[in-house]
């Protein structure tokens, strides 16, 4: 029964890693169709602006699920304190893509506030 457990723990951190990449994939190809019909129609490279935006929320949602599933993974299956400092180590990896990628999408830091950027 425990190992029927483990892996259904398993395959669900495994699924919810999927979604993340299909997120990503999604994403990125909705955000190529938008920036495609919108290049010619925007001035001053705001179609490239909203494109890139665009794509990073994609990102940063995808990274998201990916901690997500790791976590599930790790904590309920971790047989060793080597697995979850491995976990650390990709979880603090990706929140620093989250946090940069949310920099560039905004020109701020998460924790400033809006209209606040050079502090």
């Amino acid at each position: 029964m425990e190992k029927e457990f483990l892996d259904l723990i398993k395959y669900t951190g495994y699924a919810i890693e999927s979604f993340g990449v299909v997120v990503v994939l999604v994403g990125s190809i909705a955000s190529t169709t938008q920036f495609l019909r919108s290049y010619r129609q925007l001035e001053n490279g705001m179609a490239y602006k909203i494109y890139r935006q665009n794509l990073g929320r994609a990102i940063i949602l995808g990274l998201e699920f990916l901690i997500a599933g790791d976590i599930i993974r790790t904590v309920v299956v971790a047989d060793s304190l080597r697995n979850v400092a491995i976990l650390g180590l990709i979880v603090v990896i990706r929140a620093f893509l989250s946090v940069m990628l949310q920099y560039e999408i905004e020109e701020r830091l998460p924790w400033q506030r809006k209209g606040n950027a050079e502090t």
